[in-house]
C-alpha cells in the first residue's frame, strides 16, 4: 500500500512540473488572388508590391532619380538607375577639369543580378577617379544628358559628392544622408536633391518596371520585368510543377537566391508583335517577413489591349 502511495506522489509531482502542451495549428494556405498593375504603354512607372498585404504600396515615374546610395552604417556602394539605361565611364581624377566630352569613354553598367560588389562605379574609395555619368533616357526616349561626378567621402551617417555639367559648369556639392529604414538614399541630378523613391525596406517585396539587362558586358538592353527587394527576399523558379500544385511542402525541394532578378523579364516572350506570358513558369518568393508565396503571370495587357499591364496570380503557401 505504501508503495502505491509513493508511486502516486511521484506521478503527481512529475505531472505538476510538465507544461501544458500547446497545440500546433495546421498550416493553412491562403486563397489565390489576381492582381494587375499599370506601368504604362511607355513603361514610365515603377511599382512596389507587398505580398503580406497583397497591395502595391508605392509607385513613381522611373525618371525621378539617378543614383542610389547604400544605407547601413558601413554602406558605401552606389547604384545607377538601371530603368533609364544609365552608364558610367571612369577617368583619372587629374583629368576632371579637362574632360569636356565623351571621347574615350568606356561605359560600364550595373549587373542585373543586383550584386553590390559588381556595380558600375565599383570601389571608388581610393579617390583616384571621377566618373562620367550617362543619365540614360526618359520613358519617351529623350536623352537625359551627362554629369561629371566626384565621390568625396562616406561615413556611418552620410556621403559627400561633387558634380558638374560636362563642360564644367553648374558645379554642385551635396551631402547625402543615410536612412537605415531604407535600402538606399536616392538622388536626382535634375532637382539637385534627395528624393523619396522606394518604400521602407520592410514594407515591400518586389518591384515592377524596367531595368537594364546585360546580354554581355557591352550590350545593355532595357527590359520590363520584376526585381526583388535586397532586404532578405529570396526567390526560386519552379518549372516542374503547375502553379495550382505548388504547396508549402515543396519549398524545401528548391534552392532560393537573393539575386534581385530571379523573376526578371523572361516570364513573357515577344512573338509576332505581341507579348505572350508563360503561365507554366512559376516562382516561390520568401518575403521580408519570412513567409512563402507562389506567383505566376497570366497576361501583359489590360482589357483595352494596352501593353505594360502585368497581370499575375499569387497565393500564400
Amino acid at each position: 500500500m505504501k508503495k502505491l502511495i509513493y508511486l502516486s506522489i511521484i506521478l503527481l509531482g512529475i505531472s505538476s512540473c510538465m507544461k501544458d502542451e500547446i497545440p500546433v495549428s495546421k498550416h493553412s494556405p491562403g486563397d489565390t488572388t489576381t492582381n494587375q498593375i499599370e506601368l504604362g504603354i511607355d513603361y514610365r512607372y515603377q511599382a512596389y508590391y507587398d505580398f503580406g498585404s497583397n497591395s502595391f504600396v508605392k509607385q513613381h515615374e522611373k525618371t525621378e532619380w539617378d543614383l542610389g546610395f547604400e544605407s547601413g552604417t558601413s554602406g558605401w556602394h552606389i547604384v545607377l538607375n538601371t530603368s533609364k539605361a544609365m552608364g558610367i565611364a571612369e577617368f583619372p581624377i587629374a583629368d576632371f577639369a579637362s574632360t569636356t566630352d565623351t571621347t574615350g569613354s568606356q561605359w560600364r553598367y550595373d549587373v542585373n543580378s543586383g550584386n553590390l560588389d559588381s556595380t558600375a562605379i565599383r570601389n571608388w574609395q581610393n579617390g583616384n577617379s571621377f566618373y562620367l555619368i550617362d543619365r540614360g533616357y526618359s520613358y519617351d526616349g529623350i536623352h537625359q544628358g551627362f554629369r561629371k561626378l566626384r565621390i568625396l567621402t562616406v561615413d556611418g551617417n552620410e556621403y559627400e559628392i561633387g558634380y558638374s555639367d560636362l563642360d564644367g559648369s553648374n558645379q554642385q556639392s551635396v551631402i547625402i544622408e543615410k536612412d537605415l529604414d531604407f535600402n538606399f538614399t536616392f538622388f536626382s541630378f535634375e532637382t539637385n536633391s534627395i528624393v523619396g523613391i522606394q518604400p521602407p525596406k520592410e514594407d515591400w517585396d518586389i518591384v515592377f518596371g524596367q531595368y537594364t539587362h546585360l546580354f554581355d558586358p557591352t550590350f545593355p538592353y532595357l527590359v520590363t520585368g520584376v526585381l526583388s527587394n535586397r532586404n532578405g527576399v529570396e526567390v526560386t523558379e519552379v518549372f516542374d510543377l503547375p502553379f495550382d500544385e505548388i504547396e508549402f511542402a515543396d519549398v524545401s525541394n528548391y534552392t532560393f537566391s537573393q539575386n534581385i532578378d530571379v523573376i526578371g523579364y523572361d516570364w513573357k516572350t515577344f512573338t509576332g508583335g505581341n507579348y505572350l506570358t508563360n503561365a507554366e513558369q512559376s516562382y516561390i518568393v520568401k518575403t521580408t517577413e519570412g513567409a512563402y508565396y507562389k506567383i505566376h503571370f497570366i497576361d501583359f495587357y489590360n482589357q483595352m489591349g494596352d501593353k505594360g499591364n502585368p497581370t499575375f496570380e499569387v497565393k500564400s503557401l
